[in-house]
Order: structure tokens, then sequence, then C-alpha cells
């Protein structure tokens, strides 16, 4: 049994916007905009990084490049990165407000951690100017952890790196890796966790790797929903993760 001290937090696709569908679109959107179409399942792969680095990862992807460099004539370099990066950030902050509702079941689950007197982190792909617009919208809906920390406080060091989570365990006070728990919906979560050597679980209801509205989970058969939750498990076990809860509920649960 593991005594858990604190429990850090993903945000979108863990906490809030229920299947990370905020950077999805603007995602899609900003590469439409050169011409080239990533599929859905393209632009999940790296969810969960700093987003210029997530964009760096598309630009890397064979059939991408591939599509760019027949559009373009050229390699896409850092230049055209940070081009894109430009306008997606533009993108991402006019609708980011309309995806900070926290996911149905994150309100109970914070409270009941707060009264077993664990603290609550958290760390995130957006950065501080999107965090800034997120975390307050969150917290008027009834969901704010502790301390949240970006990239920006780890000189842009994201998923996988582990800093994020050190900064957390800092700024709560908190001495021994072995008594933390990361949860998260992506592998880039996972991966953080496991660099951090903290116990990492992947959450699958709602989560970016699963990638359904709350609509689309909400009505598919029972049977459709097991296969997709039992794919979703399997790729954050062989991502490294220690445990894998259906919900934040279920997380809770192995806490107490």
């Amino acid at each position: 049994m593991h005594k858990v001290d604190a429990v850090i937090l993903d945000w979108a696709g863990t906490t809030v916007d229920y299947g990370s569908f905020a950077p999805v679109q603007a995602f899609m959107e900003v590469f439409k905009q050169y011409g080239v179409l990533p599929t859905i399942e393209e632009v999940r792969i790296p969810m969960g990084m700093l987003k210029i680095d997530h964009i760096r990862t598309m630009l890397k992807m064979e059939r991408i490049r591939n599509a760019w460099v027949n559009l373009h004539g050229k390699e896409p370099g850092e230049q055209d990165a940070q081009a894109l990066y430009a306008i997606f950030e533009e993108k991402l902050m006019t609708i980011l407000g309309r995806f900070a509702d926290p996911k149905p079941d994150v309100p109970a689950a914070v409270e009941r951690l707060r009264r077993m007197g664990i603290a609550i982190g958290s760390t995130t792909g957006y950065t501080d100017q999107m965090m800034a617009v997120v975390a307050p919208a969150a917290k008027r809906k009834g969901y704010a952890p502790d301390v949240w920390f970006s990239p920006d406080s780890t000189d842009k060091k994201g998923r996988p790196y582990p800093y994020m989570i050190f900064r957390n365990m800092e700024a709560l006070g908190l001495g021994d890796v072995r008594r933390v728990l990361k949860i998260g919906d992506t592998i880039s979560d996972i991966k953080e966790g496991k660099n951090a050597g903290v116990l990492t679980a992947g959450v699958i209801v709602g989560s970016s790797e699963m990638g359904l509205s709350h609509e689309e989970f909400s009505s598919l058969p029972a049977g459709e929903k097991d296969r997709l939750c039992r794919q979703a498990a399997a790729s954050f076990r062989r991502a490294g993760a220690d445990e894998v809860f259906m919900t934040l509920k279920e997380m809770v649960d192995f806490v107490e």
C-alpha cells in the first residue's frame, strides 16, 4: 500500500476540458492554414508536451513532413515551427476560456483528497499566459489545485522532463518522490511522472488518449466503451504507468 502525501494532476483531459479538445482544434486549424491537414490521431500523439514542442514533433512526423515538402518545396524547420506556433497561440487564446469546465467527477474527487489532508499540485503543457485564462475559469466552476506550474517555470523544459513535478514538490514542501502520485491523460504525462520517480497513473475516461467528448463516450454501446478503455489502459501501461484508473474517483479510492 502506498502512502500518498500529494497528488499532482494534469489539466486538459484530466481535470478540465473533457477529451482535451481546445488544443486539438487549434492545432488542426493552424496546420490547415499551411496547407497540411493532420489527422486527429497525429495531433494527439504529442499531447501533453509544451505546445511549441508539440508542433516541432508534428513537423517531424513522416507523413506530415512529406506533405510539407511536397507543398512548400523544403523541409520544415525551426522558423516554420515558430510561425505555426504564433498562429496556434493566438487561436488557442481565443477559445481557451470555453474549454475550462472541470470534468464531472473532479470537484468531488478534490474535495475528498483535501479532507484526507492530501496536497493537490498540477502540471500542464500550457504556458503561463494560457493558464492565466484556464486557472481562473476553472476556479469559478469549482476546481482549483493548491499550486500549478507550467513549462515557463522550468526554463521551457516541459514534459517529458520531470522539472514541473519537482517545482510542485518544492512549493508543497514535499521531500519524498515515493509519496507523490502524478496522474494524467497522455503518454507525455506518464513519461513526466516516471522521469521524476513518482508513482505514476493514467486516467481513461475523458482523456486525450481516448479523444472522445462526453456525449460521444456516453452514447457508445457497452462493448465498445470497454474495448476503448482497455486500449487506452494498454497504452498507459506500455508507457510505464504504475496504475491506470477509469476516473479520478477511482484514483481517490486507491489513495484512500
